[in-house]
């Protein structure tokens, strides 16, 4: 899926793989987990590229249904500082959140939040760091999201819940 804005901040993330192979069994928690690569990059900023497992299939699914609430409208946007993270979307291992910065008619402006093996290279060893503390923001027209959420159902397909 690629989110993408005019001002070319690119976030890409694909899911790659389970993380344990089908010698897991079935229901088991631990046959869920998925890797999944991102590739960050900033219009002025750094680059970065990571692959960990951080998502369940269910949570990939949840991100689908998130990014459909905010094309519809039923996300609500969410100061920068959320306050016991009630408008963050969040996931059991806290590499990625997401939350919705600002709406108006022509576009959406995501955060895509980076926390632990996700983050910059240079910030990966501040284990002081807030989760969630860094973040990129991403402006991106309303049929935009939805065809990167098209997308991304496309890619989850092959990872269904075991």
């Amino acid at each position: 899926m690629r989110l993408e804005s005019k001002l070319r901040t690119i976030v890409d993330l694909i899911p790659l793989r389970y993380q344990f192979g089908s010698s897991s069994t079935p229901g088991d928690w631990d046959a869920n987990w998925l890797f999944i690569a991102g590739n960050v990059e900033l219009a002025e900023g750094p680059s970065w590229s990571f692959t960990e497992p951080c998502l369940a299939t269910w949570e990939a699914r949840e991100l689908a249904s998130w990014f459909r609430g905010v094309v519809s409208g039923q996300v609500q946007a969410a100061p920068l500082e959320v306050e016991g993270g009630e408008r963050l979307l969040t996931f059991t291992e806290p590499n990625l959140a997401f939350s919705l910065a600002g709406r108006d008619r022509e576009k959406l402006t995501l955060r895509v939040h980076f926390s632990l093996g996700s983050r910059p290279p240079q910030l990966r060893e501040d284990v002081a760091s807030d989760l969630f503390a860094f973040s990129v923001e991403v402006a991106l027209t309303h049929d935009a999201l939805a065809a990167a959420v098209d997308e991304w159902q496309r890619e989850i397909a092959a990872f269904p819940v075991r």
